[in-house]
């Protein structure tokens, strides 16, 4: 740890350097990219596309950070002992996927709330968490489940509850072009699936 570096900090940097490409995963993702220009009519050696197959691999790499990147990584023994027992709610997480049916971005927000049962995760970790499955190629519906058995199986809680609302480019740029259609999903897991009144209350606290 430098001195003078935030836990923010620390963590996006653990992030950067453990989900890199190698230089020659990079190269050989490049090629594909210029296979991809040449395919479809274009001159890949003109200016303006002269740099865009290392430009969209390096892209991709971001993009796709994900598998290359493990829940317990990412947590980094970010628990913590707590006697809270209400429901803890992050809302609005922002996140972008890419659609594993025809490589497009989804991008929503994943409102995310667990109960606790003697511990709580640092509050940037749930956020964490959200990327680190969003960064694959996905459908939305795997991407709840994901993020709410990865909570449930890090922190042992009384019950987790994960709701996605995300729009599809691959709906709104081609086939039906529905610009307005948004896709909900949720899991909910313990006591949010089986006690009435908490899974009430938890669709209440999304409203607010």
């Amino acid at each position: 740890m430098r001195d003078g570096d935030s836990e923010l900090e620390i963590d996006e940097r653990f992030s950067r350097e453990t989900s890199r490409l190698d230089e020659e995963q990079l190269d050989a993702l490049s090629g594909s990219f210029q296979q991809i220009l040449e395919a479809i009519g274009e001159d890949a050696s003109r200016q303006g596309l002269r740099k865009t197959p290392d430009r969209a691999a390096r892209a991709f790499e971001f993009l796709t950070q994900g598998y290359r990147q493990r829940v317990e990584d990412i947590v980094n023994g970010a628990i913590f002992d707590s006697d809270a027992s209400e429901i803890i709610l992050v809302k609005d997480i922002e996140l972008y996927s890419m659609c594993e049916h025809h490589l497009l971005p989804f991008i929503g927000r994943a409102h995310v709330a667990y109960i606790p049962n003697g511990k709580v995760i640092g509050l940037s970790k749930v956020a964490r968490i959200v990327d680190v499955f969003a960064r694959r190629f996905q459908i939305q519906e795997n991407l709840t489940t994901q993020i709410a058995d990865a909570l449930m199986e890090t922190l042992r809680p009384n019950g987790v509850a994960v709701v996605i609302d995300a729009k599809h480019l691959c709906m709104m740029m081609r086939g039906v072009e529905k610009q307005n259609s948004v896709m909900k999903t949720s899991c909910l897991l313990g006591s949010f699936k089986d006690d009435a009144r908490t899974r009430s209350e938890f669709l209440s606290l999304l409203k607010d």
